[in-house]
């Protein structure tokens, strides 16, 4: 994965405020590059220095593995939920997900013009590095 891309998607992930989230999805979205594999990928590798319990899929569940450390986080930051989060606390039992409805991050125009900075920069630097005519003779 380019590592301009992976550096990109960190930037937008690093937005979302707490109580907040976003899929995979919105986040390749917001970018206008890649897809919530891209993003997926990206935060499986990288997503470490992230928020990355904000970044779900999209039926709003928990990055796999990772389910009681993002609860824990999830209720610290009043992240809304549904399903039998309590049980899953107690026993490590029950279903539960983000309502990503109502959680779903909404940028601020703050927000969209720092995406749009770190998109335009993304584009800027893939072009760069793709240019068709970069003067070597074939």
């Amino acid at each position: 994965m380019r590592n301009e891309y992976v550096q990109a998607v960190l930037a937008v992930v690093g937005l979302v405020p707490p109580g907040a989230a976003v899929s995979y999805g919105d986040v390749a979205e917001l970018l206008g590059a890649g897809g919530p594999r891209q993003v997926g990928s990206v935060m499986s590798h990288h997503g470490g220095a992230v928020p990355w319990w904000r970044v779900l899929k999209a039926s709003g569940h928990a990055p796999p593995g990772h389910e009681a450390e993002a609860l824990l986080l999830y209720l610290e930051e009043g992240t809304p939920l549904v399903g039998d989060y309590s049980s899953y606390l107690r026993t490590g039992e029950g279903r539960w997900r983000v309502d990503l409805g109502t959680a779903r991050w909404a940028p601020t125009d703050s927000d969209l013009d720092s995406i749009d900075a770190v998109a335009e920069e993304l584009e800027r630097r893939l072009h760069r590095l793709s240019v068709p005519d970069d003067g070597m003779i074939l």
